[in-house]
């Protein structure tokens, strides 16, 4: 399994307690949309990313980030791999 594999199950695992509409999640599906997560679901679950892979996603980070696989890719580049 590659460093991005682990940070896909990792952040996929994150989504689970907020998942409420039981989506099947993938690397395509949107925050917003696909999981219809509001603006404090969203903060609450990028304070666990964060505490998670000890990053910090700035604002502007956030507002560009729309699916799991970009939000993995991100994470990555945070941490260097």
């Amino acid at each position: 399994m590659t460093d991005r594999d682990t940070t896909l199950d990792i952040v996929q695992r994150l989504i689970e307690p907020f998942n409420t509409k039981g989506v099947a999640v993938t690397e395509a599906t949107r925050f917003s949309q696909d999981l219809e997560w509001d603006s404090l679901t969203v903060l609450d679950f990028v304070a666990n990313v964060e505490d998670e892979f000890d990053i910090l996603i700035t604002m502007n980070q956030q507002a560009e980030i729309e699916t799991v696989g970009q939000l993995v890719d991100a994470v990555a580049e945070m941490k260097g791999e």
